[in-house]
């Protein structure tokens, strides 16, 4: 689905990533790992289009998006479901009101129809008692769930795209962000998680990616992740232990 082809991008002339090369099917659990500064976050921009590389070419299910116009790239941001790390809830808006707001906009529902759609949606998040509350009356980890839930409201994805969905959470809450991202991944739709908690990423991925230096130092299974002969790759995997 995903096609990264000698991507190069660099922020105020400095490198961030250099001739970057893989490729993720649809339905893969995969992890991309790497300490703050190193693109992960960079990926999941390309991905979307949000941003353009500066040499190379970025495949979305066979279309290079590198030099799509804005109305194209709409189409192909609509495969994937991305929460950013903060959330990014409009605060003026009760949780229901957020999950709404892409039904209104894009869906075309009745005011009945999108109501029915954000309690089932939140339902799934465990987030229907919160349909009320204020983005500022919930905790880190409601937050993200809420931001996971609207993320459904705006598309059918092919893909959850997730960046740093656990970061500064408390383990309750992190242990809960992480059960949903496995529950969320089911028929043949699976996910990238961008994320520097190794723990977090082993327990659900399958497939790990890291960056280094702006290149791609490793690539494989879990077993082979953490079995690395590679010094880089095993202080990695292992700092956290």
């Amino acid at each position: 689905m995903i096609i990264f082809d000698n991507i190069s991008i660099s922020r105020r002339d400095k490198p961030v990533l250099k001739g970057l090369s893989f490729s993720i099917d649809a339905g893969e659990r995969s992890a991309i790992l790497g300490g703050s500064g190193e693109g992960k976050t960079t990926i999941l921009k390309l991905v979307m289009g949000l941003i353009r590389p500066d040499s190379g070419s970025i495949i979305i299910d066979g279309e290079n998006i590198t030099s799509m116009k804005e109305a194209q790239l709409r189409e192909v941001r609509m495969k994937f479901s991305i929460v950013f790390q903060e959330g990014a809830l409009f605060d003026s808006l009760t949780v229901g009101e957020n999950v709404a707001f892409p039904l209104r906009e894009y869906s075309g529902k009745s005011e009945k129809e999108i109501e029915q759609k954000v309690r089932e949606l939140l339902r799934i998040v465990g987030m229907e008692d919160a349909i009320d509350l204020m983005p500022e009356e919930l905790s880190g980890g409601m937050n993200r769930r809420a931001a996971i839930a609207r993320s459904l409201a705006a598309c059918q994805p092919k893909m959850f795209l997730y960046d740093e969905p656990t970061s500064a959470l408390d383990p309750a809450n992190a242990g809960a962000i992480l059960r949903l991202i496995t529950e969320l991944s089911h028929d043949g739709r699976g996910f990238i998680l961008v994320s520097h908690e190794v723990q977090h990423a082993l327990r659900v991925a399958d497939r790990f990616l890291l960056l280094k230096g702006g290149v791609l130092l490793f690539d494989g299974d879990k077993n082979a992740f953490l079995e690395s002969p590679v010094a880089d790759v095993h202080a990695f995997a292992y700092a956290a232990m």
